[in-house]
């Protein structure tokens, strides 16, 4: 399975489905919850790289907020510190990190 999809496979088993952990081949991730924000977040890995998968907080100002006030499930993935991609409904948004942080297509 390709990293982009398995992005997109956190996201459809944490938001669509909204399962309490995240199987990934023979792994279990547990969803977690921040308690401020009251946000759902997942650490994970695919091969040696760490990601973390982060739900979209409505309350800032960016576009991608203003997309999950409207209804919109949206998770954000970091890996080395940086925001590499998000899954908006089942589709996938590389950012510029990606390519700049040589990550597997």
């Amino acid at each position: 399975m390709t990293l982009g999809e398995t992005l997109t496979m956190v996201w459809q088993q944490t938001l669509a489905d909204g399962q309490e952990k995240v199987e990934l081949g023979h792994e279990s991730y547990p969803v977690t919850v921040f308690r401020a924000k009251k946000l759902r977040s997942v650490t994970f890995s695919y091969g040696e790289l760490g990601i973390i998968g982060i739900e979209q907080n409505p309350a800032t100002s960016s576009r991608w907020a203003a997309l999950a006030r409207e209804g919109n499930r949206i998770r954000q993935f970091r890996c080395k510190g940086r925001y590499v991609a998000n899954v908006c409904e089942g589709k996938l948004q590389r950012y510029p990190a990606w390519t700049a942080l040589a990550l597997p297509h």
